[in-house]
């Protein structure tokens, strides 16, 4: 009896615990912001390490600005509104990356320095600097495509 008393309760509490349930992601082959592809990637058979690659990605971008400046990036180095910096969710802290205004054609050159945005529609913050050489300050978001310029050594 004791027996099937502790099985009935350990069931009990089995089917109590909570379950992780999972749903597809929808995505849409036409949206334009979250793109991302990877181009002419030639692999080095001695070292292993890419020789040449391109990533491109096009989407929304965004700015930092003065509530920010002084302040710890996830990098180490203290966020500077004056300089061409940005954060971004995935490449690597150093890597350099043209970004290119797609409403005015205006470009700029930043370092990756901070992770983030941390806005799902977002696929980069730039410092106050670089969006004010894109042209999209007043504004405070635009459509832009980046391009990974350098990788860090």
């Amino acid at each position: 009896m004791k027996k099937l008393f502790s099985i009935l309760i350990c069931s009990l509490f089995i089917s109590c615990m909570a379950q992780q349930q999972f749903a597809a992601r929808e995505t849409s082959e036409n949206s334009s912001s979250d793109q991302a592809e990877v181009k002419e990637a030639v692999i080095s058979q001695e070292t292993g390490e890419p020789q040449k690659t391109k990533f491109t990605e096009k989407g929304m971008a965004s700015f930092t600005a003065d509530e920010q400046h002084g302040q710890l990036t996830a990098s180490g180095e203290r966020y500077n509104m004056r300089e061409l910096v940005a954060a971004h969710p995935l490449l690597p802290f150093g890597t350099i990356v043209k970004v290119t205004n797609l409403e005015n054609g205006k470009s700029v050159q930043v370092r990756i320095n901070d992770r983030g945005p941390f806005v799902k529609s977002r696929i980069i913050d730039l410092s106050f600097a670089a969006a004010k050489q894109l042209g999209f300050v007043e504004k405070g978001t635009v459509q832009v495509q980046i391009e990974v310029v350098d990788f860090p050594k």
